[in-house]
């Protein structure tokens, strides 16, 4: 083969190509282009595109956020009305921000943006059915084929799956989900007299079903309303939303958008990567499992995703590609992968006992500070428990009251 020949072949293979554009896609394609790859971020849907989400800007998502990137806030909250079932509801307040809210769509066009700035270039409106890593489409070792549903055939050096958890690339990894649990949502515009007050504060009501909550989240004109439970309660979980909003008072007001979706975690023992295809975000089963924030998670597994994606591409044998990618394995494990387990020790013991959790929280000032300093930023769930003896005692006593009551 000629120099020539060579320099064309290698001009089609991408360094890195990157499935789906939500916050871990764009993330890790603006961590791959800053560190010098090629790179292609594929998304089947046009942009902007609306998702199911909270939209809820924690600390450790403002602090994974690309250099320069401008949050579009719809809302700044300072204070918080927790509620159980609709009864014992009380407000804290605080006089600094405690997280801000977003539109999905907006936060999104944003990421990817930041992403193509930094060299990465973009598709839309393409689906990929299938990667491939070994077979005729395969030219060498060394590349993996991402196969589009119209049969068009793109090479990469390294791929990042992050195309949500029923995605193609999740399911080539082999990816092992352990909770799975419906969310309902209502997008619901409301009057200025209604926005006012809602203005600053959202609503957290713990549900009526075992591990259920609900949220009422202000973005100007608009209240994000809605609630979760585990997966198998559809009819309880609809209904939980349809009494959460009527008992609010915003029965009257016609959603302008109502959806749907389910949120599904990992194992402990699932993988993180197939060869030289990485996962990342949802198509990883990374998000806590108590709260379910998944915004923090998608943005930095999707960054760490980009940069070890991006030693991956360069690797020039298997063993190498293997050493980088459990490199990154172990980069989520021992920090995502920690407060995802703190995050289910939490869960099993708010679903049943979602009474002293809301005690806890609006009774007992330490536990109030201890959960601003998460939404802030200032600390995570994960690293509260290591630090603080008297939290890890508090868990402890849980989890062992939990084990004689099971």
């Amino acid at each position: 083969m000629s120099s020539e020949q060579a320099a064309q072949d290698n001009e089609q293979v991408w360094d890195v190509v990157v499935v789906g554009a939500g916050p871990a896609g764009a993330s890790a394609a603006h961590a791959a282009a800053c560190a010098g790859r090629r790179v292609l971020l594929l998304e089947k849907a046009e942009l902007p595109r609306y998702k199911t989400c909270g939209g809820g800007i924690i600390g450790p998502s403002r602090d994974s956020l690309p250099p320069g990137f401008t949050l579009p806030l719809r809302d700044r909250v300072h204070a918080v009305t927790f509620s159980l079932n609709g009864r014992l509801t009380r407000t804290r307040r605080s006089k600094s921000m405690l997280f801000g809210l977003i539109n999905r769509p907006e936060f999104d066009e944003g990421l990817v943006k930041a992403a193509k700035d930094a060299g990465a270039e973009i598709r839309t409106g393409v689906a990929v059915s299938r990667v491939e890593q070994h077979g005729a489409t395969v030219p060498d070792r060394r590349t993996v084929a991402v196969v589009l549903s119209g049969g068009e055939v793109i090479l990469a050096r390294a791929v990042v799956g992050a195309d949500g958890s029923a995605g193609r690339i999740g399911a080539h990894v082999g990816v092992k989900l352990d909770q799975v649990d419906l969310g309902l949502e209502a997008e619901i515009p409301v009057p200025p007299t209604v926005a006012e007050d809602w203005k600053g504060r959202v609503l957290i009501d713990w549900g009526p079903l075992p591990g259920s909550y609900g949220w009422v989240f202000p973005k100007g004109d608009t209240l994000t309303v809605g609630v979760i439970s585990a997966r198998g309660e559809g009819a309880a979980t609809k209904r939980y939303l349809e009494d959460f909003i009527a008992r609010l008072g915003l029965a009257g007001f016609e959603p302008a958008v109502s959806s749907g979706h389910l949120t599904r975690c990992r194992t402990d023992d699932s993988p993180l990567s197939r060869g030289r295809v990485l996962v990342a975000g949802d198509a990883a089963g990374l998000l806590e499992p108590w709260t379910r924030e998944g915004i923090s998670f998608a943005l930095r597994s999707g960054r760490l995703a980009g940069e070890w994606a991006a030693r991956v591409a360069e690797a020039h044998d298997a063993v190498d590609a293997r050493r980088q990618a459990l490199n990154y394995a172990f980069a989520i494990k021992a920090g995502l992968g920690v407060e995802m387990s703190v995050g289910r020790r939490m869960h099993a013991v708010f679903a049943r006992r979602p009474g002293l959790l809301h005690a806890v929280l609006t009774g007992f000032r330490p536990a109030w500070n201890a959960f601003a300093d998460i939404t802030r930023g200032t600390t995570t769930l994960g690293e509260l428990v290591r630090s603080h003896p008297l939290a890890r005692r508090a868990l402890d006593v849980m989890d062992r009251r939990q084990a004689k009551e099971g």
